[in-house]
């Protein structure tokens, strides 16, 4: 109540268009913004392979989740909310996700929602991953969310009516009570839903105007799709792809898009999730990937400086030694005059045969007569 909730922190001295945004944009379906991530397999089939092989079994699953968490602790705002018109940092990083006990059209859903601190390393995410999808999995065990709702549906239609209302009235005001929103898989950082467990492709998913979840990724089913490789050739390769569903609000689009862009690098090299991050809060260069537009105009710089510097050496080239091309240059005029003398010799010999062949024909035509 007053600003004060027990899922996160008021967040202040944003800029004047951060702060204005939720009183236009009241509503979380207001702000929502589509995107799509497409994402090349080979070096996430080349990853699973090799750690199978040292005895580890990741899935693609293991890997989104490792990536999401990783971003939401390194690009810090994408973990935030908005609730009455007021930004809140979450104390923790949630994912919530639904799964079925049984792939048939009656087997029971079950709504997972689990914790991280987002220093995790892969192995530790998996671990987390596969005790909690193992333990909602059993017939007799039942999801605290599951009991939850289970509760509430028993309810008449217009309790159950005016308890949602009342529900919405103590969250708006920071009054939930702290059980319902570790409950509440709708209280979460990023809400994921797997479609290519079922063979569909991904998604646009709505964000839920109840709760607090910013974030929705739908991983989709891997196809086989051109592309363009360094804007020369056209290839064709595995692709994923993810439909995200973004709330605009909590973040401007530049800061958007390099958290897009991070986290398309991250999945593409899961080799930098392998390692857990410090605990003291600092986040290492190498965590973070993307190259600045700067810093290639730097580089495409130097090389147009470098080639014109070695197309300047190749036009100018001074001489070592001036006596040996001297005697080079000499060596070539006298082979020149040798092969002039030649010639005239040969012309001279000929001219010679030619006058004593015409003395020998009017030698013979004075004795005929």
């Amino acid at each position: 109540m007053f600003g004060h909730r027990s899922d996160g922190k008021k967040v202040k001295g944003m800029g004047i268009i951060d702060k204005a945004e939720p009183f236009f944009m009241p509503q979380r379906i207001d702000a929502v913004n589509y995107t799509t991530v497409k994402v090349k397999c080979d070096t996430i089939d080349e990853f699973i392979a090799r750690e199978r092989k040292n005895g580890i079994s990741y899935s693609y699953m293991h890997i989104v989740i490792a990536t999401i968490v990783r971003i939401l602790y390194i690009r810090k705002k994408l973990n935030r909310f908005i609730m009455r018109g007021s930004i809140y940092q979450r104390n923790t990083i949630s994912i919530s996700m639904d799964i079925k006990k049984k792939l048939e059209d009656d087997g029971e859903q079950v709504t997972l929602k689990m914790y991280f601190t987002g220093r995790e390393s892969i192995e530790e995410v998996k671990k987390i991953v596969d005790d909690e999808i193992a333990k909602n999995l059993q017939e007799n065990e039942v999801h605290a969310t599951t009991k939850t709702a289970g509760k509430l549906t028993c309810l008449p239609d217009f309790l159950f009516r005016w308890f949602m209302a009342f529900a919405r009235f103590l969250d708006r005001h920071g009054m939930l009570p702290k059980s319902l929103i570790k409950a509440s898989p709708f209280h979460t950082s990023c809400f994921l839903t797997n479609l290519k467990s079922i063979k569909l492709n991904y998604i646009f998913h709505h964000l839920y105007n109840f709760g607090t979840t910013t974030i929705f990724v739908s991983m989709g089913k891997e196809q086989m799709e051109p592309y363009v490789e360094n804007n020369k050739e056209l290839k064709i390769a595995k692709i994923l792809t993810f439909g995200v569903s973004l709330d605009e609000r909590v973040a401007d689009g530049l800061y958007m898009g390099k958290s897009l862009r991070l986290f398309s690098d991250l999945i593409k090299n899961p080799d930098n999730l392998k390692n857990s991050l410090p605990d003291d809060g600092s986040i290492p260069k190498n965590a973070t990937r993307i190259v600045k537009f700067k810093k290639i105009k730097k580089k495409a710089k130097k090389e147009k400086t470098s080639k014109v510097k070695k197309s300047k050496s190749k036009k100018i080239k001074p001489l070592i030694n001036k006596e040996k091309f001297e005697a080079k240059r000499l060596a070539r005029e006298a082979s020149k005059e040798k092969k002039l003398e030649e010639k005239l010799k040969e012309k001279e010999l000929k001219r010679a045969e030619k006058a004593l062949k015409q003395e020998e024909k009017a030698k013979k035509k004075e004795k005929n007569k």
